[in-house]
């Protein structure tokens, strides 16, 4: 798995920047990048602040869906997409209440 891409899409799903979810998580804007274009790794740690952010759990993060569930997840995120940012974390509040 790549680890970089993997961040990079639930990134873009959650409707985040990196300077964004840099700010969020802890982390530096250029570290973020660079781990989401292969240049750098990260630990353990670094991933769970992400994941975190992201309000993911690191089982579900190394969790890829078969491609149905990649179809469901594009029609959703073009639906949360169209959320502002109060009301994605308003979402995301919802859903970890699941």
């Amino acid at each position: 798995m790549d680890v970089g891409k993997r961040i990079t899409e639930l990134r873009e799903a959650a409707g985040l920047t990196t300077n964004r979810l840099a700010n969020l998580c802890g982390l530096s804007q250029s570290f973020i990048r660079s781990v989401e274009l292969g240049e750098k790794g990260i630990t353990v740690e670094s991933l769970r602040l992400v994941c975190d952010t992201l309000g993911i759990s690191l089982r579900d993060f190394f969790d890829v869906p078969d491609e149905a569930e990649i179809i469901g997840s594009d029609q959703i995120a073009a639906l949360i997409a169209r959320l502002n940012v109060r009301q994605r974390e308003a979402l995301i509040s919802f859903l970890k209440t699941l």
